[in-house]
């Protein structure tokens, strides 16, 4: 899982999202490239990164993620419980395939 703020000025936002995952055993990073956010989407669907959690003014404001699955593209916006939630369940079922 990847955050990706839309700029430095939600790097913060970007972090505190970061810890507050980790704490619920979600591993991932934040891109603090100063890079356009396009062009970290790509990276990160090049380098085969599931998930992707924009962060920009919108999200920081609404204390909220939009969410980009890999090969499904945009999901939305979720708060970070919704989400966690919601990659847990996925997990399960992944797990109940084998």
């Amino acid at each position: 899982m990847a955050i990706l703020p839309i700029s430095e000025k939600y790097a913060d936002y970007a972090d505190d999202l970061f810890f507050e995952l980790q704490e619920q055993d979600i591993r991932g990073f934040v891109d603090h490239r100063d890079e356009k956010i396009g062009r970290k989407i790509r990276d990160a669907e090049v380098t085969k990164i599931p998930y992707m959690l924009i962060v920009g003014e919108k999200e920081a404001a609404e204390g909220r993620v939009s969410v980009r699955k890999k090969g499904e593209g945009d999901m939305g916006s979720m708060t970070i419980s919704e989400f966690s939630e919601y990659f847990a369940s996925e997990i399960k079922k992944n797990l109940s395939g084998f």
